[in-house]
Order: structure tokens, then sequence, then C-alpha cells
């Protein structure tokens, strides 16, 4: 078992955030994890560093990244195509969990926008992807093994009492060692963007164009248009093709998704198939994501208020532009885990990817809060916002039950922080 003291403070991927730890713990092995746990006062894990909020920051860190050298905590992927399952250490990313699931022909229902981010963070926040059939990436957990704050290992499957609380974990339950995923034969995707749809269509009938593919995703900067409707469809669906879609007009060349940057980063477009990690994501692995220098903030509300939220939205584009580099729209399907922001019905998500001006995003963020307050907005858990645990907990219904689980777990502490304090266990 390795400890890095910092000789710098660590920042998160956005570098908004420096955490106050300055020691990262690397165990190797289970047992060193449970010693680790059981000896400390407070401490944290520390995922792919994607979260733009202190949400994963304590006294100490640790990490389960399996590193290049051999070292860390084991990746150990175990694929059993029969169960249609595969197993993972805690610090797998979804880019190197893709490539262990190639040879064995098989494919996970969904991925993110990026596939730089570690399963087990991506999960324990309900990190997602699009499409009106698919669920957040926290449902394709099938089981999972944590270590609790003294030091016991605790395993959980899909249909265990609690297992729904257990999911999407926040980090506050304790230490998730090892997953295990669905997985189903692997397909092919293709990409079609198409430029200019109209906020009037889209608004006429949100659901009819957020189903128009197996996952899609609409970018505005919030003008006259929406700038890109981005459609991901299975080959073997339904294409809908190369001509006008809703009145949109196919893109002739491959776009990034925020204006005027140049698409070498992203996943093939046109049309052309592809296996279906090298599609679902926006992104490759091998380039940074996104625009890198950038901070980020999504709310989710159910979709049967989609064009009601997005008019709501509109009269805030002036103050939003200045702010903006793009804005992603997408759907998500219901599920049952307790602190899900899909928790019991098909979900919108407005996701910005804002310029990085902390003080100025979060005073535009009391506006936009307060605008989509009506239709019970749920903040993505690893970005920027600002309601607290008291106006979180009314759109939980199981909220209570995730906070008494917490205490039963982690009875003295030592997964909490300030972070988790005020925004969800209150």
């Amino acid at each position: 078992m390795t400890g890095t003291t910092a000789g710098t403070p660590l920042r998160n991927w956005a570098g908004n955030h420096t955490y106050a730890a300055r020691v990262v713990h690397r165990p190797a092995t289970l047992e060193q994890v449970q010693e680790l746990v059981a000896g400390a006062g407070r401490i944290g894990v520390l995922g792919s560093r994607h979260s733009f909020t202190a949400i994963a920051d304590s006294t100490e860190l640790l990490s389960l990244e399996p590193l290049a050298d051999g070292t860390g905590y084991p990746a150990d992927v175990v694929v059993d195509p029969g169960a249609g399952t595969v197993s993972l250490g805690g610090g797998v990313t979804y880019g190197r969990l893709a490539e262990a699931l190639a040879p064995h022909g098989v494919a996970l229902h969904n991925l993110a926008s990026l596939p730089h981010i570690s399963v087990a963070g991506a999960v324990a926040t309900a990190t997602h992807g699009s499409g009106v059939g698919n669920g957040n990436l926290a449902t394709a957990v099938a089981a999972l093994e944590l270590v609790t704050s003294d030091g016991a290992v605790r395993h959980a499957r899909r249909g265990d009492a609690d297992f729904d609380g257990l999911v999407v974990g926040l980090g506050a339950l304790g230490v998730v060692t090892r997953l295990t995923l669905d997985v189903e034969p692997a397909y092919e995707v293709r990409q079609r963007v198409y430029e200019g749809l109209s906020w009037e269509t889209l608004q006429a009938d949100p659901d009819a164009v957020l189903s128009c593919g197996y996952s899609v995703s609409l970018f505005t900067t919030w003008g006259r248009d929406v700038d890109l409707l981005w459609v991901k469809s299975r080959t073997d669906e339904p294409d809908p093709g190369d001509g006008e879609l809703f009145g949109a007009t196919p893109a002739p060349v491959d776009r990034h998704p925020i204006p005027a940057l140049d698409p070498a980063p992203c996943t093939p477009q046109l049309g052309v198939p592809g296996p279906w990690s090298d599609r679902l994501p926006h992104f490759r692995t091998g380039f940074t994501p996104s625009a890198g220098d950038e901070l980020q903030s999504e709310y989710l509300v159910p979709r049967r208020h989609a064009a009601a939220a997005l008019e709501a939205v509109r009269p805030l584009a002036p103050r939003i532009r200045p702010l903006l580099q793009v804005c992603e729209i997408r759907a998500v399907a219901a599920d049952r885990l307790w602190l899900s922001t899909a928790h019991g019905e098909p979900a919108l998500a407005l996701h910005f990817t804002w310029r990085p001006r902390e003080d100025d995003v979060r005073a535009l963020l009391a506006d936009l809060e307060a605008a989509l307050e009506p239709f019970g907005p749920r903040p993505h858990w690893g970005k920027l916002f600002r309601a607290g645990a008291a106006e979180l907990s009314a759109r939980y219904p199981r909220h209570a039950d995730f906070v008494a689980l917490a205490e039963r777990l982690d009875p003295r502490g030592a997964f909490r922080n300030d972070w988790l304090e005020e925004h969800v266990l209150g």
C-alpha cells in the first residue's frame, strides 16, 4: 500500500476545487482498504476527479485507480457472458471497461458523454447518457461490494433490502470496492447530427424529438434555434437518414458540441457505423473531453414538464449566453434508485457547460433554480448547484430512508463532509 502526500494541493478535473486532503492512499488489496477505512477519522474516495464540487473531499482520500505500472487497486475485470454480467474493481473507467468487454462480444446499455470517468463514481452520482428507454448508468448495477466505516465488507444484490439505496450512494455509505453490471450482446451505432431545429418544433412535441434515436442529445446556446440535434441510432433499429429531421438539416461535416471548436476529439459522425463504445460517448478516450477549461451544472425535471421547463428557462437566455459554452438537453428513463435524479418517473436533463467564471455562474444558478422550482428540479450530485438538503429532501420520496441508511452504515460519520451535510444529509 502506498500513500502519496501531495507536494502541491490536489485539484479536481476542472481545476475549480482544491481538495483539503493532503494525503491520497492507494491500497492494493481489499484488506488494505478495510484497514485504512477502519483507522481513519474521516475519509473519502477519489475517483476520476470529474465532480465539480467537494462531494468527495475529506481529511484523507483513498484511490482505487489501477495504475499503468501494475500497482494500485486491481482492475480485475471478469466477464460472464452466460450470466449477462461483468464485475470490476472500484477504480476502473468506462474507457478501460469497454476495452475489456470487446473480446467477449458484450456491451453496456449506455454510456455518458465521457469515457474518461470512473464507473463507481458515475454510478454513485447517478450520471447518465441519453435515451427515452435508457436508465442512468447506475441502473446497470446488479451487485456491489462495500467497505463500511467499521472496516466490514458488505455485499448486496439487486432485490436485496436497501439495494436501491446503496447504489447511488454519493460516497456517504462506504467505499465501493467492486461492482457487477449487466451486459448485453455488443451492437453498433451510427451518429447523425442535424442543424437548426426550431424551438417551436421542440416545444410542440419534446417526446417526439427525444425519441427519434436510441440516444438523442440537443445542443444549444439558447439563441434563435436549437443549434444541434445529435441522434445516435443502433444499426439494428431505424436510421433517421441524411434528409431533414423535424425541419433540421444534416450537418455536412463532423461537429463539436461546443460551437467553433475543432471536432477532432469527438467520436465519428455522418452516419458511419461503429462499435457502441466508439459512438455513444461524444468524445474519444485519447483526447481532452469537452472544452476542458469549464464548469458544469445540470438539472433534471419530470419529462412531462419538458415544454414548460424549456419555456421557463428561455427568458434567462440573455444572462445565460455570456457565461455559457453549450447546454445539452437529454432524456433519461425512470428508475427505483433512492437518490437517482430520475427516481420514480422519466426525466428531462438540462446540462450546462459554463465558462470558468464561478462567482458569476453561482449567481446565475440562483435564478435558474428559481425558474425551474415549479417542476421540482433535481440537480446532478457531482455538478454545481445551490439547493440545500431541506429543499432537496422533498424531491426524493426515499430521502429519509437514505439518511437513515447512512447513519446505520456509518454511525461514526467517517464518510461525512461539509458538502454532504449541506446538500444531502442535513
